[in-house]
């Protein structure tokens, strides 16, 4: 019997069938993919971790940064900018918009629930993450 009032429940699991990088977490200062810890900026794609990306935090960026995304062509890449959605300035990522890459800036979550989102569509995606 109900009241009139609908109940919602949405039961989310994970698919353990893949080896495929999936954020797993995120909060202040890191984030989790595939149950990894990470407390400094990394790339990730569904096959690989990069922890050799370099920029201490956005005010660091410089093109070369952004170069590092070239040889992997993506075909879209997520800058998490961090607590706050932040807008680098285009000459830095030019590189890859004339390669067809696409750059999409966002806040830290909202760049790992994106990438989680499209990876699980099969789509070539790279999440550069700024802590």
């Amino acid at each position: 019997m109900t009241t009139g009032k609908w109940r919602h429940c949405l039961k989310l699991q994970l698919n353990t069938s893949t080896n495929r990088n999936i954020f797993t977490a995120h909060g202040a200062g890191y984030v989790a993919v595939s149950g990894q810890r990470f407390e400094h900026s990394i790339a990730v794609t569904s096959e690989q971790i990069f922890t050799d990306w370099q920029p201490k935090d956005f005010d660091a960026l410089e093109e070369g940064h952004f170069e590092y995304f070239l040889t992997l062509r993506p075909e879209i890449l997520l800058l998490g900018t961090g607590a706050q959605q932040r807008f680098p300035h285009p000459r830095l990522y030019r590189q890859l918009v004339e390669a067809h890459i696409g750059v999409e800036c966002m806040h830290t979550a909202a760049a790992c629930r994106t990438y989680n989102i499209l990876m699980a569509e099969d789509r070539k995606v790279v999440a550069a993450i700024l802590l």
